[in-house]
C-alpha cells in the first residue's frame, strides 16, 4: 500500500484531509532506517513480521515460491512512499511474498509493536490501512483471476493492452524467465504464446521490447469493446 491515499475510493477526500496526521502517527513508530543493495531481500516468504518498511524511492520486485519449486512473479514496482509488511501486520501471519530490492534504496523501519499500540489508541487511523488494503486486494485479484481463467497468450495480450492505456503500477521484466513467471508458466510456454501473437500480427518485438502492432486486432482478440 502507499502512504498517499488512493485517488478514487469512498474515503479519499477524508483521508487526504488527515494524511499528515496518519503520517505523523506512523513515523512516531519509526525505529530507524535500513539500506538495501540491489538483490537484497527486504521481506522473505515465511518470516514473522516484527517491523514494516516504508520505501519512498526505489524499485522492488515481489514473488512467491511453491513447495514444488515453481515461482510466481507479481512484477516490478517503482516505489512512491510504499509500505511493506502491512498485510501480515494485521493478520499476524508469516510473510506471504518475497520482496526484493532491484536497486540501492533506503527504507524507514516501523516497529510493529508500537504501531499496534498506536492503532489501539487511535483506531480511526486504521481507515488508511483498510482502504488501501481493499484497493490492493481487488487489484491483485484481477491479476490472479486473469492468470487462472485465461490462456497464456490472452494474458500476455491483455497485459500489454492494459499497460499501453493505463501505465500500470506493476512493471514487466526484461528477462524472459521472469516474465514467464509473471504469467505463471515456463519460459518455453511463454515464448510459444508470444510467438503465436507475433505470427497473428497482433504484436511485434523491437530490440527486445514488445509492442502492439495492430491495436484493433488485439482488442478484438481480447474481446475489448
Amino acid at each position: 500500500m502507499q502512504l498517499h491515499p488512493y485517488p478514487s475510493t469512498r474515503f479519499t477526500s477524508v483521508l487526504a484531509q488527515r494524511r499528515q496526521e496518519f503520517q505523523r502517527a506512523l513515523y512516531d513508530c519509526q525505529t530507524g532506517t535500513q539500506v538495501f543493495e540491489a538483490g537484497d531481500t527486504i521481506l522473505e516468504q515465511g518470516q514473522p513480521i516484527h517491523q514494516l518498511y516504508v520505501i519512498s524511492v526505489g524499485k522492488i520486485s515481489m514473488h512467491i515460491c511453491a513447495l514444488n519449486g515453481r515461482r510466481f512473479q507479481l512484477g516490478e514496482l517503482n516505489c512512491d512512499h510504499h509500505i511493506f509488511g502491512e498485510m501480515e501486520f494485521f493478520t499476524s501471519h508469516p510473510c506471504q511474498w518475497n520482496v526484493v530490492a532491484d536497486d540501492r534504496m533506503e527504507a524507514d523501519v516501523i516497529c510493529a509493536t508500537q504501531l499496534q499500540q498506536c492503532l489501539t489508541e487511535q483506531p480511526q487511523l486504521a481507515l488508511f490501512f483498510a482502504t488501501a488494503l481493499a484497493w490492493d486486494y481487488q487489484e491483485s485479484m484481477d491479476i490472479y483471476t486473469n492468470r487462472v481463467l485465461h490462456p497464456i497468450a490472452y494474458n500476455i495480450a491483455f497485459d500489454l493492452w492494459q499497460r499501453d492505456i493505463s501505465h500500470a503500477s506493476l512493471g514487466a521484466f526484461d528477462k524472459v524467465e521472469h516474465e514467464a513467471e509473471r504469467f505463471g508458466t515456463s519460459s518455453r510456454v511463454y515464448r510459444r504464446a508470444l510467438n503465436s501473437l507475433i505470427e497473428q500480427g497482433l504484436i511485434e518485438k523491437n530490440d527486445n521490447q514488445i509492442q502492439i502492432r495492430d491495436r484493433q486486432a488485439l482488442e478484438a482478440f481480447i474481446a475489448i469493446r
